[in-house]
């Protein structure tokens, strides 16, 4: 059985962190979402809500499994027993970022395998960022969120300060 990790924060998923996972899904028989609990990062919502958020995304996908993980990617790939680390990029920012931080990694686990999946074209725009700011200014942002999540995170962002 093939598996990969599609690690990030996802503060909040977006419409393109799902379309990542469904084209891992073409790819491999699992896909381990992995939440990274960073501290050194203010986020909008908490590990547990951003879990909770993805779990109900990807509720209904056979082979999509959500957990959390803190410290480096290469330990969440040796406890989920793959060598496959999956990264999504919008642009070429993304990919020069990405890039070096393979080069890192690979440093701490030879092995490791990189895949990177562009993003669409009517999705380069959609970050996590883009929904917080979306948020904070009460703009529009229930087009760059799954379907199945876009109550919940009105719901949890309320009466929070972005």
């Amino acid at each position: 059985m093939k598996k990969c990790v599609f690690a990030g924060t996802f503060d909040p998923p977006t419409v393109g962190h799902k379309k990542v996972v469904e084209s891992c899904l073409a790819l491999f028989d699992e896909v381990v979402v992995a939440v990274m609990e960073n501290t050194s990062k203010s986020c909008l919502l908490t590990v547990e809500e951003r879990l909770n958020l993805l779990k109900k995304v990807f509720s209904s996908f056979r082979g999509v499994k959500v957990r959390s993980f803190s410290g480096a990617a290469v330990d969440v790939l040796r406890e989920e027993n793959t060598i496959f680390y999956v990264r999504g990029v919008r642009d070429c920012i993304d990919f020069e970022y990405e890039k070096r931080d393979m080069f890192a990694s690979r440093k701490l686990m030879p092995e490791m395998i990189t895949l990177f999946i562009p993003a669409e074209q009517e999705q380069l725009q959609i970050s996590s960022t883009l929904v917080r700011n979306s948020i904070h200014f009460e703009k529009e942002w229930g087009d760059y969120v799954p379907e199945e999540i876009k109550e919940d995170l009105l719901r949890l962002t309320e009466n929070r300060h972005v």
